[in-house]
């Protein structure tokens, strides 16, 4: 019985830890992609808008995130900051 409890535990874990794999690899590209893009939105002049200045609090929260490997969080974040720099980029 012990041991049946033991491997339950154990694929419950390796479960989970892929789980936090996958994120943890979106987190990384959607935070690089979107550091890619304020640097655009900035070089273009854009750093002055609402919607930049909201991709920028998310883009720290993400990465905040990231280093405390709430990477779900982090992944949500930074598409959310993605999104207001392709608003910010468009005047918006």
């Amino acid at each position: 019985m012990k041991n049946i409890i033991c491997l339950s535990l154990l694929a419950l874990a390796l479960t989970g830890c892929a789980a936090k794999t996958a994120y943890r690899d979106s987190c990384a590209s959607q935070l690089n992609a979107a550091w890619e893009e304020q640097s655009l939105a900035e070089a273009e002049g854009f750093a002055g808008t609402v919607s930049y200045s909201k991709a920028m609090a998310l883009l720290t929260g993400a990465k905040t995130q990231q280093q405390f490997e709430a990477y779900q969080g982090c992944v949500e974040k930074a598409k959310k900051a993605r999104f207001y720099l392709r608003e910010s980029r468009a005047g918006r």
